[in-house]
C-alpha cells in the first residue's frame, strides 16, 4: 500500500469513527428541556431551574397522582373500640369509618396481599399474630403524630400526610435508606477514605460522602458549611465536615426535584434573612425525619428478628429520608391533600406507645 493510500485509509477510518460518534451522541445524549422561574428579586441569584425531562416528567407526575378516596359509609352509631376487639388506635371513630379506613390502607400499602398482609386469620382480626399488624399500628400512631405535632412541616396549606404519602402501593416505601457498611480495602496505602470516593446515587455519583443520612437524619450532627466564629473553636467546620453537608443538600435537592435556590440565596447561602420560607419548612422537615427514624422505625427492629430480606447490610431497618415522602416532587403529591378524606389520621397526637417485641 502506497503512502497516499495509507493516508486515505486513515482519513476514511477517522471520518467513519467521527460519524459513528456523532450518531451515538445524537441518540444517547439529549439537551434537557429547561424551564425557569424568577424565585426572588432580579439580581439576587434566585432563579429556580427545572429539567422537565426528569424532574417535571410524566413519570414523576404519575408517581404523585392521588388515588380516588374510598366511598363513604353511613355511620353505624357505634364506636370502633366498642364494635371490635383489640382496637388500640382510632378508638373513637365510628366502626364503619374504621372499615373504610382499613380498605384504604390495604390499597395504599399492600394491594396484592390485601387484608392478609396484616391479618393472619380472616376469622380473627383481633389477634396480633403477624408482625406487620404491630408495625402498622405503630405507623398509624406515627402518622397522627406527624399531623398533630409537626404542623410546621406537613401542614403547609393544610395538606398533611397519610400512609399513602410514603407507601404508594408498596409494603416498603421506595426511596428508603439503610446504614451502609464501609467497604473493606486490601490496599493499606489507600488509608481511611473517610466515607468518600464510593459510587452513591444519593450524592449524584460524586466523591462526596456516600452516606449523607446517618449523621443528619438519624444523628444530630451540625448541618453547616463553615463555623459561626472567625477563629477555630469547638464548633469549627472543616472542609471535610462541610462536604457531608453538601452531600445531604444534594440528596434533598434530588428528592424534592429542586435546585439550591428553592431554599437558599446564592449570594449568601447561610444567611437566613435572605433565604426563602421553604428553608424554614425544610429545617423542621429534617428534624421531623429524625423523629420518625429514632422514635418510630428503629424501635421496631426486634420485631424483624426472624423476617428475611427486610434489614440492611448493617442489620438496620429501612429508614426515611426526604425522598421517601416527596418522591421527586417539591411537595408530596404536588401539594394535594388526602387528609381531608381521612380526617381520623389528623390526630390528636397519640401517647408514646411501648412496642411489644415478643
Amino acid at each position: 500500500m502506497s503512502y497516499k493510500q495509507r493516508i486515505l485509509t486513515i482519513a476514511l477510518t477517522l471520518t467513519a469513527g467521527a460519524v459513528l460518534l456523532l450518531i451515538f451522541a445524537y441518540y444517547t445524549f439529549e439537551r434537557p428541556t429547561v424551564k425557569w422561574v424568577q424565585w426572588g428579586y432580579r439580581g439576587t441569584g434566585m432563579v429556580h431551574i427545572v429539567n422537565t425531562r426528569t424532574i417535571d416528567s410524566a413519570a414523576v407526575k404519575a408517581l404523585n397522582a392521588v388515588p380516588e378516596p374510598e366511598d363513604k359509609i353511613g355511620p353505624s352509631g357505634q364506636k370502633a373500640v366498642d364494635a371490635y376487639q383489640n382496637v388500640q388506635v382510632l378508638k373513637d371513630i365510628d366502626s364503619n369509618e374504621l372499615l373504610r379506613q382499613m380498605t384504604a390502607w390495604a390499597k395504599w400499602v399492600a394491594p396484592e396481599q390485601g387484608c392478609s398482609y396484616c391479618h393472619k386469620d380472616g376469622a380473627n382480626f383481633a389477634e396480633d399474630a403477624l408482625y406487620t399488624k404491630v408495625v402498622a399500628r405503630r405507623m398509624i400512631q406515627m402518622t397522627r403524630h406527624l399531623n398533630a405535632d409537626w404542623k410546621q412541616h406537613v401542614a403547609v396549606n393544610g395538606v398533611g400526610v397519610t400512609c399513602y404519602t410514603c407507601h404508594r402501593g408498596n409494603p416498603v416505601p421506595k426511596n428508603v435508606w439503610y446504614t451502609p457498611v464501609p467497604p473493606r480495602s486490601s490496599l493499606a496505602l489507600l488509608g481511611n477514605k473517610a466515607g468518600q470516593n464510593r459510587r452513591s446515587p444519593e450524592v449524584g455519583l460524586t466523591s462526596l460522602p456516600y452516606d449523607p443520612f446517618t449523621p443528619f437524619l438519624e444523628g444530630d450532627q451540625q448541618i453547616r458549611v463553615n463555623g459561626p466564629t472567625a477563629l477555630p473553636t469547638t464548633n469549627r467546620q472543616s472542609l471535610k465536615q462541610a462536604e457531608w453537608t453538601y452531600a445531604l443538600m444534594m440528596a434533598i435537592s434530588k428528592g424534592l426535584g429542586v435546585n439550591c435556590t428553592y431554599c437558599h440565596n446564592m449570594q449568601n447561602f447561610q444567611a437566613w434573612s435572605a433565604s426563602t420560607p421553604q428553608r424554614v419548612t425544610a429545617w423542621y422537615g429534617i428534624r421531623m425525619v429524625r423523629d420518625i427514624n429514632n422514635n418510630y422505625i428503629n424501635p421496631l427492629t426486634p420485631l424483624y428478628a426472624n423476617v428475611p430480606g427486610r434489614k440492611g447490610p448493617a442489620g438496620d431497618l429501612p429508614k426515611a429520608n426526604c425522598a421517601t415522602c416527596h418522591q421527586g416532587a417539591y411537595r408530596p403529591l404536588y401539594g394535594a391533600s388526602m387528609l381531608k378524606d381521612y380526617p381520623s389520621l389528623a390526630g390528636p397526637s397519640p401517647e408514646k406507645a411501648v412496642v411489644k417485641t415478643q
